[in-house]
């Protein structure tokens, strides 16, 4: 259970006794309140007898919710998250995904993966999953068509989430609205910082000392949503542009994996434009 409302006194009496009223067992609580907003986050990891119902369990809480005005979900963590891969022509982000849905290091069923090149076909059939090409034209016309077919591509599949592997175009608006904090994107730097073409080259004219990257969820202002994970690391002056690439790749591969992994795990709760994190 993931939940967050406006604080008040008794919030974890009333939730932890609902739990109790189902016979739950509590196996991890996680709870913060943002004293400057007034605000109650909370996750909760519990188990219940044989016989009550993942449904059952929603429907006694939703009075609950409603009393406490409450913003909630209630998911069986055994069930794998159906994740559509997003991938342009880099493989990094999307080899990583792979494998750790592979060994089954992440929690995840990947039912499609969609490029706007045909470049990594091979790599994802290899691997016996469905690939489907949708260019994406550059006028704005047939730029909307394309992102059409990749909703109704994701939805067809029922993909719950999806993770833009590296994947180079800028999503629309209305794709980001009907998505809302089911699309996770990875950035090549610590935002917003050294954004567009080029990153690498333009941190070493800089002689940054940090380079890192950004794990997000995709929102309709470009590289500003609710962001998940960072991870950074330290350049030398010796540490040439594409000494950076590769480092940045390492750290990209990374980062998109800690995140997906903290959303997989139902660890984020997202309030406006702020992700609350609760680690592993």
């Amino acid at each position: 259970m993931t939940l967050d409302c406006a604080d008040r006194v008794g919030l974890l009496a009333r939730i932890t006794g609902f739990v109790a009223s189902q016979k739950g067992n509590f196996t991890e609580v996680h709870q913060y309140t943002d004293t400057i907003n007034g605000w109650f986050f909370a996750r909760f990891a519990f188990e219940v007898p044989e016989g009550v119902t993942l449904e059952s369990v929603r429907r006694e809480f939703s009075s609950v919710a409603v009393e406490l005005d409450a913003s909630w979900n209630i998911r069986d963590q055994g069930k794998p998250l159906r994740t559509v891969l997003l991938v342009s022509r880099e493989d990094h982000c999307l080899a990583d995904m792979l494998w750790r849905w592979r060994s089954r290091e992440m929690s995840i069923e990947v039912p499609l993966v969609i490029s706007n090149h045909d470049t990594l076909r091979a790599q994802v059939e290899k691997e016996g999953l469905p690939f489907l090409h949708i260019p994406v034209p550059s006028d704005s016309a047939g730029k909307e068509a394309a992102f059409r077919r990749i909703s109704d591509a994701v939805c067809d599949v029922s993909g719950e989430l999806t993770v833009l592997c590296r994947y180079m175009q800028v999503l629309p608006d209305w794709y980001c609205d009907e998505h809302r904090n089911r699309v996770i994107n990875i950035h090549h730097s610590l935002l917003p910082a050294f954004a567009g073409a080029d990153p690498y080259r333009k941190a070493y004219d800089r002689g940054v000392k940090l380079i890192g990257a950004t794990c997000h969820y995709a929102t309709a202002e470009l590289d500003a949503g609710p962001i998940i994970h960072q991870q950074m690391i330290p350049v030398e002056h010796y540490h040439t542009p594409a000494d950076m690439r590769r480092l940045g790749r390492d750290c990209e591969r990374l980062t998109l994996a800690r995140g997906v992994r903290l959303h997989v795990e139902d660890r984020v709760v997202v309030h406006g434009s702020r992700a609350i994190v609760f680690g592993d």
